[in-house]
C-alpha cells in the first residue's frame, strides 16, 4: 500500500510486519522515532507475541537482544552514533555467537567534537565486528532491506545492520510502498533458530576457546560471510518475485555503459550524485555511478566487474580515517588491484555538511582533468585549516620530520 510517511515510521512498519518477538530499545537521535513507533504497536497489540523492553543503555539493549535471540526469539533493536560505540563489546559477542539479530543504524557522526548530524562514521567504525552491513539509498529501500535483513540473518545465522542516513532519511517524508502482511509472511518464514537455549536440554554458549580452536572459529565466521555474497542477491531475487520490485542486492549500476569515469558511493547521497551525473551528461561529459548496497561482506568481484573498463574511479567516502585514504576508498582500491584505474577518494558530507550537485560536478571535472590528489576533502575551508597548521607549526620545535608532516597534512587536506 502506498503511504506518505516519515522514513522512521516506514521502517517501524516494516519491522512490525516481520513479526519480531523481542524489541529492545534505548532512545538516541536520530533513530528514536523507530523504536517509539514499535513500542506503540506492541502496546496496542498490533504486534502479537512480542515483548518490548525499555533498557537503561545501548549496551543494555544489545545485551538484551543477545539473550532474547539465544532463547529463540526473532530480535530487533536500533541505535546510532555514540550509542553504537557504547554497544561495541556486546556487538562482537552477538556476531561471535552467530545470533541473527537485525539492527537499524541511523547513521550519525561520532564525536568528539559532538555532532548529531549525518555521516557514516558510526557503522563503518564497526566494519570488523562480524555484522553484515547493508546501506539504503532511499526510504523505500530502507523498508525493503529491513524485510530482507531478517531472512538474510536467519539464513546465515549472522547479525545484520541496516544502515540508513540519519535525518536525511529517518526524518524525511517520502512515498513508500508498505507491503501487506500476507506478502511478508509469504517471503519470510517463521523463525527457526539454528541454536537455542532450552532448560530441558541445557548447553553452554560463548564458552572460553583456546589457541587450539580460536582460528577455526574465526575461519568459520569468514566462511559465512563468503556465503553471504551468494545469499544477499538470492534473497533480493526472492524479494522481487514476491513484491514486484528490485531492491537490495550487492550493488547496482547507473549509466555506466562505456564510461571512463565512474563514481561509487553508499547511502542517500547517491540520489544527488545521479542528478549531478545526469546534468553532466546533458553537458557532454559521461560519468557512471555504482551504488554499493552491501559493505559487509564487501563484494570485491562484483565491484571490480561494475568498474571494469573505467580509467578513473571516484569514491565518495562519508567518513574519515586519519592515516589512511578512507574506509570505502581502500576497499575499492583493493578490489581494483592491478586494473590500472586511478582511484581518488573524496571525503564529503561529514557531520551533516550538504553534498550539492554543484560541488559534485566541480569535483568530478577536476578528477577527470587530473587535478585531484589521491585523497581530497570536498568543500573544505582550506584557509581555516592552513591557519591552524601554521599556528601549530610555530608552537612546535620544528625539525625536518615535523616539516614533512605539516606538508603531508596540507596535501591530504586538498592542497
Amino acid at each position: 500500500m502506498l503511504k506518505q510517511l516519515e522514513g522512521s515510521q516506514g521502517v517501524a512498519q516494516a519491522v512490525a510486519l516481520c513479526r519480531p518477538n523481542a524489541i529492545c530499545a534505548y532512545p538516541i537521535s536520530p533513530q528514536t522515532h523507530i523504536v517509539e513507533a514499535l513500542g506503540r504497536y506492541v502496546r496496542s497489540g498490533s504486534i502479537k507475541d512480542c515483548e518490548f523492553m525499555n533498557v537503561e543503555s545501548e549496551f543494555g539493549a544489545m545485551s538484551a537482544v543477545i539473550g532474547a535471540s539465544a532463547a529463540g526469539a526473532r530480535s530487533y533493536t536500533a541505535t546510532a552514533s555514540q550509542g553504537l560505540l557504547f554497544m561495541t563489546e556486546a556487538i562482537y559477542n552477538a556476531s561471535g555467537l552467530g545470533l541473527p539479530i537485525v539492527m537499524t543504524v541511523a547513521n550519525r557522526a561520532i564525536g568528539a567534537p559532538i555532532n548529531i548530524w549525518n555521516d557514516q562514521s558510526d557503522s563503518l567504525s564497526q566494519r570488523d565486528s562480524g555484522w553484515l552491513q547493508l546501506f539504503a539509498e532511499d526510504n523505500q529501500e530502507a523498508v525493503d532491506l529491513h524485510i530482507q535483513a531478517f531472512k538474510i540473518a536467519e539464513t546465515l545465522s549472522l547479525p545484520v545492520m541496516v544502515c540508513m542516513d540519519g535525518f536525511v532519511l529517518t526524518h524525511a517524508l517520502e512515498r513508500m510502498d508498505i507491503p501487506e502482511q500476507s506478502q511478508v509472511d509469504q517471503f519470510l518464514p517463521p523463525f527457526a533458530p539454528r541454536q537455542i537455549l532450552d532448560p530441558d536440554d541445557p548447553v553452554s554458549i560463548g564458552a572460553m576457546v583456546g589457541p587450539e580452536a580460536f582460528t577455526e572459529v574465526r575461519c568459520l565466521q569468514a566462511c559465512r560471510f563468503r556465503q553471504a555474497l551468494d545469499v544477499i542477491p538470492k534473497v533480493a531475487g526472492e524479494f522481487e518475485a514476491v513484491f514486484g520490485r528490485k531492491s537490495g542486492g550487492l550493488l547496482s549500476c547507473y549509466r555506466c555503459e562505456g564510461t571512463e569515469t565512474r563514481v561509487i558511493a553508499m547511502g542517500s547521497c547517491l540520489g544527488t550524485i545521479k542528478d549531478a551525473v545526469d546534468e553532466m551528461r546533458e553537458a557532454g561529459t559521461a560519468v557512471g555511478v555504482v551504488s554499493l548496497k552491501s559493505f559487509r561482506p564487501f563484494p570485491y568481484e562484483a565491484v571490480a566487474e561494475a568498474l571494469r573498463g573505467a580509467k578513473r574511479v571516484i569514491v565518495i567516502d562519508r567518513t574519515v580515517t586519519p592515516g589512511s585514504r578512507g574506509v570505502l576508498g581502500m576497499e575499492v582500491a583493493s578490489a581494483l588491484g592491478g586494473s590500472g584505474a586511478q582511484v581518488t577518494t573524496v571525503i564529503a558530507g561529514l557531520g551533516g555538511r550538504a553534498i550539492t550537485r554543484r560541488s559534485l560536478k566541480e569535483t568530478f571535472l577536476a578528477a577527470i582533468d587530473g587535478r585531484l590528489p589521491a585523497l581530497y576533502f570536498m568543500d573544505l575551508n582550506k584557509a581555516l585549516v592552513d591557519r591552524q597548521l601554521e599556528r601549530e607549526k610555530k608552537s612546535w620545535r620544528v625539525g625536518p620530520a615535523n616539516e614533512e608532516m605539516v606538508r603531508d597534512a596540507a596535501r591530504q587536506a586538498g592542497k
